[in-house]
Protein backbone atom coordinates (compact mmCIF):
# COMPACT_ATOMS: atom_id res chain seq x y z
CA UNK A 1 0.00 0.00 0.00
CA UNK A 2 1.35 3.52 -0.91
CA UNK A 3 0.21 6.67 0.54
CA UNK A 4 1.54 10.08 0.92
CA UNK A 5 1.06 9.60 5.40
CA UNK A 6 4.57 10.01 6.24
CA UNK A 7 3.98 7.69 9.72
CA UNK A 8 2.40 3.80 8.49
CA UNK A 9 2.65 1.37 11.11
CA UNK A 10 1.47 -1.94 10.96
CA UNK A 11 0.21 -3.74 13.98
CA UNK A 12 -2.22 -6.38 15.33
CA UNK A 13 -5.62 -5.12 16.66
CA UNK A 14 -5.99 -5.73 20.76
CA UNK A 15 -8.98 -4.08 21.41
CA UNK A 16 -11.96 -3.10 20.32
CA UNK A 17 -14.63 -0.90 22.17
CA UNK A 18 -17.74 -0.22 20.50
CA UNK A 19 -19.65 3.00 20.90
CA UNK A 20 -23.17 4.17 19.83
CA UNK A 21 -21.72 5.65 16.61
CA UNK A 22 -17.64 5.43 16.56
CA UNK A 23 -15.51 2.26 17.72
CA UNK A 24 -11.90 2.82 19.73
CA UNK A 25 -9.63 0.40 18.39
CA UNK A 26 -6.44 -0.33 20.29
CA UNK A 27 -3.45 -1.57 17.98
CA UNK A 28 0.04 -3.17 19.20
CA UNK A 29 2.38 -2.02 16.78
CA UNK A 30 6.25 -3.15 17.59
CA UNK A 31 6.18 -2.84 21.46
CA UNK A 32 4.09 0.38 21.48
CA UNK A 33 0.16 1.01 21.57
CA UNK A 34 -1.99 3.29 19.24
CA UNK A 35 -5.20 4.01 19.58
CA UNK A 36 -7.48 5.14 16.74
CA UNK A 37 -11.05 5.93 16.40
CA UNK A 38 -13.14 5.13 13.09
CA UNK A 39 -17.08 4.65 12.65
CA UNK A 40 -18.45 1.29 13.28
CA UNK A 41 -19.34 1.17 9.81
CA UNK A 42 -15.77 1.29 8.61
CA UNK A 43 -15.03 -1.41 11.41
CA UNK A 44 -17.46 -3.66 9.94
CA UNK A 45 -16.48 -2.60 6.54
CA UNK A 46 -12.69 -3.22 6.91
CA UNK A 47 -13.74 -6.33 8.88
CA UNK A 48 -11.60 -5.11 12.02
CA UNK A 49 -11.16 -7.92 14.40
CA UNK A 50 -8.97 -8.48 17.55
CA UNK A 51 -6.18 -10.58 16.65
CA UNK A 52 -6.39 -9.72 12.90
CA UNK A 53 -3.44 -7.27 11.47
CA UNK A 54 -3.98 -3.56 10.81
CA UNK A 55 -1.89 -0.02 9.37
CA UNK A 56 -2.40 2.79 11.41
CA UNK A 57 -1.45 6.13 9.13
CA UNK A 58 -0.84 9.47 10.67
CA UNK A 59 0.26 12.23 8.28
CA UNK A 60 3.10 14.27 10.06
CA UNK A 61 0.68 17.74 10.02
CA UNK A 62 -1.20 15.56 12.62
CA UNK A 63 1.26 14.96 15.09
CA UNK A 64 2.71 17.58 17.70
CA UNK A 65 5.91 17.46 19.09
CA UNK A 66 6.02 18.29 23.14
CA UNK A 67 8.78 18.52 25.61
CA UNK A 68 9.42 18.81 29.09
CA UNK A 69 5.74 17.93 30.00
CA UNK A 70 4.32 15.24 31.90
CA UNK A 71 2.10 12.89 28.82
CA UNK A 72 -0.17 11.66 31.58
CA UNK A 73 -1.49 15.29 31.92
CA UNK A 74 -2.94 15.89 27.88
CA UNK A 75 -6.44 15.13 26.67
CA UNK A 76 -4.74 12.98 23.15
CA UNK A 77 -4.76 9.34 23.76
CA UNK A 78 -1.48 8.65 21.54
CA UNK A 79 1.43 10.08 23.19
CA UNK A 80 4.95 8.31 22.37
CA UNK A 81 7.59 9.00 24.32
CA UNK A 82 11.83 9.15 23.18
CA UNK A 83 14.06 11.54 21.58
CA UNK A 84 14.68 13.52 18.76
CA UNK A 85 16.55 11.37 15.83
CA UNK A 86 16.49 13.92 13.23
CA UNK A 87 15.57 18.24 12.04
CA UNK A 88 15.06 18.89 8.78
CA UNK A 89 15.08 22.56 8.78
CA UNK A 90 12.78 24.09 5.23
CA UNK A 91 12.21 27.90 4.42
CA UNK A 92 9.10 27.79 6.63
CA UNK A 93 8.84 24.41 8.61
CA UNK A 94 10.74 21.68 9.96
CA UNK A 95 10.38 18.03 9.47
CA UNK A 96 11.24 16.59 13.04
CA UNK A 97 11.52 12.92 13.66
CA UNK A 98 11.39 11.47 17.10
CA UNK A 99 12.79 7.71 17.96
CA UNK A 100 10.19 6.64 20.42
CA UNK A 101 10.76 2.12 21.07
CA UNK A 102 11.20 0.98 17.91
CA UNK A 103 8.78 3.51 16.03
CA UNK A 104 10.00 6.67 14.22
CA UNK A 105 7.36 9.33 14.24
CA UNK A 106 7.25 12.27 11.84
CA UNK A 107 6.53 14.98 12.56
CA UNK A 108 6.17 18.87 10.74
CA UNK A 109 6.26 22.15 12.32
CA UNK A 110 7.20 25.27 11.84
CA UNK A 111 10.57 25.93 12.15
CA UNK A 112 10.11 29.10 14.65
CA UNK A 113 8.17 26.53 16.84
CA UNK A 114 11.52 23.97 16.73
CA UNK A 115 13.71 26.59 17.70
CA UNK A 116 11.48 27.58 20.57
CA UNK A 117 11.26 23.78 21.95
CA UNK A 118 14.93 23.42 21.21
CA UNK A 119 14.83 20.72 19.41
CA UNK A 120 18.42 18.87 18.15
CA UNK A 121 19.39 15.32 18.01
CA UNK A 122 18.69 13.49 21.75
CA UNK A 123 16.85 15.92 23.23
CA UNK A 124 14.14 14.27 24.89
CA UNK A 125 10.75 14.73 23.39
CA UNK A 126 6.84 13.16 22.74
CA UNK A 127 4.94 13.01 19.80
CA UNK A 128 1.38 13.36 20.23
CA UNK A 129 -2.00 12.93 17.98
CA UNK A 130 -5.20 12.55 18.52
CA UNK A 131 -7.20 9.03 18.29
CA UNK A 132 -9.39 10.54 15.18
CA UNK A 133 -6.43 11.61 13.66
CA UNK A 134 -5.32 8.00 12.80
CA UNK A 135 -6.99 6.26 10.13
CA UNK A 136 -6.72 2.50 9.93
CA UNK A 137 -6.30 0.85 6.96
CA UNK A 138 -5.96 -3.50 6.27
CA UNK A 139 -4.49 -5.09 2.88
Amino acid sequence: MKTSARNHFSGEIKEIKSGAVNDEITLSVDGSTLVAVVTQESTKSLGLAVGSKASALIKASSVLVMVDSDPAKISARNVLSGSVASVKTGAVNSEVTISAGNLQIAAIITNDSATRLGLAVGTPASAVFKASSVIVAVD
